[in-house]
């Protein structure tokens, strides 16, 4: 399987073709199955490494993204807008669409469902205006797709903003 990731004879991994083809159901299915087969509960669990598994759910997609840097600027944690996203990715061509990502770990404290985390996530995306820095430099926001990250344990929920 990581032999598959990395595979010189690909452009992309698959979980970056999906992205790059909007296929939440493709990008879904690939998450699900690399959590189930690869993560640990070190890894995402209360007690992960660090204390915070967000961070390694965010790693982890970082890692993913790399086969990205030639065609996006890719950056994690800066500030735009009222706060500071998770991922961004900036299209070097203005043909490309931009990308903003937010991960968001369940908290089964007020979020009954997976889904409830991918909608705060999103919510989080519009209500913190972290476009601005892509509209700041002429990114048309129908060319600005957003995504909210859901992570409870091994299970993953990607769901899509507007």
């Amino acid at each position: 399987m990581i032999q598959d990731w990395f595979s010189e004879n690909d452009d992309y991994n698959d979980f970056i073709r999906a992205l790059l083809l909007d296929d939440l159901k493709a990008m879904n299915n690939y998450m699900n199955k690399v959590a189930l087969e690869t993560f640990s509960f070190f890894d995402t669990g209360k007690k992960a490494s660090g204390g915070e598994p967000e961070r390694f759910y965010h790693g982890f997609v970082l890692g993913l993204m790399v086969d990205l840097a030639g065609r996006y600027i890719l950056t994690s944690n800066r500030e735009s807008g009222f706060g500071r996203y998770d991922v961004m990715l900036e299209p070097q061509k203005k043909e490309d669409d931009a990308f903003i990502i937010e991960f968001k770990v369940q908290d089964q404290n007020t979020e009954e469902k997976l889904s409830d985390s991918v909608q705060e996530a999103l919510r989080q995306i519009d209500e913190k205006h972290y476009e601005a820095v892509l509209l700041a430099k002429g990114i048309p926001k129908k060319r600005i797709r957003k995504y909210g990250f859901a992570f409870c344990g091994k299970k993953v929920l990607i769901g899509k903003g507007r």
